[in-house]
């Protein structure tokens, strides 16, 4: 989970229970799998606990479709459920091979560890904090500790404990700074988030570039074209789905065992790879910054990195429908912010973000198995986006208008409807007959 609470509430308890039965559920698919305990391998009959422990199995799985089901269609019950992304071995070998480029230019280096951007664990990292403060203590300590632990998010899976532990640790230095109420700790906090952001960012890009690059390699050449299509995210996860059960189903009928006896095959039982896991992970980390950023300091930095970030919007286009939903609300809180600081924002932001991230909002907001927003927030949004496309130029309007109404038609999402704008700069432009 990515939000903790500290009282006993209906979503806490709701929370505690979907992961219970997530765990128990993923116990007794391995339970059942495994050799030693797997009927299939013998010709004898099935005994009574062989029923027994299937029965308990499938109990577990419909139990946690129900969950889903209650968590999809009232949000407010079960607050911020989220699947464990991450294990122990999934985040020490994939975590530790993303690289760190500027996010607006995206370029190709030596592989670093994001813990290695804070830890002060080399003697350069250590003689930078003495010479920092080499006249004494100092607030910058308190900056390097908060960078630090942001960056550690990167890395620590989100199943484990100690994952809420850092989180809450971060929370209680940005709440700490933003209660003191002096304008360095708020500077504290803004440096850092800002920091935390633009890495964040440029580990989502190269993990999605990362998932693409395997599609291509691994001959999944239906992939693409599957993506283009309406709803084809979804039509692809299940596709996945299918291949992945195909697959076991003929290698137990080659070898007599299961593909995911090693338990390399067993995270991506959704239909899910590893990438796929480890960007929706960073997606929702990029959230929770942002609602940070939004909170304790400034959205300036985002904004205009996100204006600039094509590559990012075009690889979210074909990334999965969790992954879309998060950054589907990333967009919202960022249009939000325009709307608020529409005259201290440049022109050429605001034209960037709405012309890069508006196809996404046609493509990646049905919602079906993921709902993306409720209804007020796709409101809100909507207006938000209104008001910043009235501020901009008639010809910046006819730009960005064009694209979305092409974008929207062929689209099998009714959000964003931005009808209303299109009748207001029609209406302008025959006012200049």
């Amino acid at each position: 989970p990515y939000y903790s609470s500290s009282s006993s509430s209906p979503s806490s308890l709701m929370s505690s229970l979907f992961t219970a039965t997530i765990n128990m559920a993923a116990k007794t698919l391995v339970s059942a799998a495994s050799p030693s305990k797997n009927p299939f391998a013998s010709a004898d009959r099935w005994r009574l606990s062989d029923h027994l422990r299937f029965m308990v199995m499938l109990t577990a799985w419909v139990t946690l479709w129900f969950l889903r089901v209650l968590k999809d269609h009232f949000p407010g019950l079960g607050g911020h459920l989220e699947y464990p992304l991450q294990s122990a071995r999934l985040a020490s070998s994939v975590a530790g091979s993303f690289d760190f480029p500027p996010l607006l230019t995206y370029p190709t280096g030596p592989a670093r560890s994001a813990s290695a951007l804070a830890l002060p664990s080399s003697p350069s990292s250590l003689e930078m904090i003495l010479r920092e403060d080499e006249d004494g203590p100092s607030i910058r300590a308190l900056r390097r500790a908060l960078s630090h632990i942001l960056a550690l998010l990167n890395d620590i899976p989100a199943s484990s404990r100690k994952y809420e532990f850092a989180m809450s640790m971060a929370d209680r230095i940005l709440e700490g700074n933003a209660r003191d109420g002096h304008e360095d700790l708020q500077e504290i906090n803004r440096m850092a988030l800002s920091s935390a952001f633009s890495r964040t960012s440029s580990l989502l890009y190269d993990s999605l570039q990362q998932t693409r690059s395997k599609d291509v390699v691994s001959g999944l050449f239906p992939t693409s074209v599957i993506r283009a299509l309406p709803m084809g995210s979804y039509i692809n996860s299940y596709l996945k789905g299918v291949n992945m059960c195909v697959g076991a189903v003929v290698r137990y009928m080659k070898n007599g065992t299961l593909p995911w006896h090693g338990g390399r095959q067993l995270a991506g039982a959704a239909g899910m790879d590893e990438g796929e896991m480890v960007a929706e992970k960073l997606a929702q980390e990029l959230l929770w910054i942002t609602n940070k950023l939004r909170d304790f300091g400034s959205l300036d930095e985002a904004l205009e990195q996100w204006s600039f970030a094509s590559g990012l919007a075009s690889l979210c286009l074909g990334a999965s429908p969790r992954v879309q939903g998060f950054v589907i609300k990333i967009f919202a809180i960022l249009s939000g912010e325009l709307r608020r600081e529409s005259a201290s924002i440049p022109t050429e932001v605001k034209f960037g973000l709405l012309t890069l991230w508006l196809p996404l909002c046609c493509h990646g907001s049905n919602g079906l198995s993921y709902p993306t927003m409720t209804g007020l927030e796709k409101v809100e949004a909507e207006r938000a986006m209104d008001e910043v496309i009235s501020s901009l130029s008639a010809i910046d309007q006819e730009v960005i208008l064009t694209n979305w109404f092409q974008e929207f038609t062929v689209s099998s999402s009714d959000w964003p409807n931005l009808q209303l704008s299109y009748d207001r700069w029609c209406q302008y432009t025959r006012k200049l007959a």
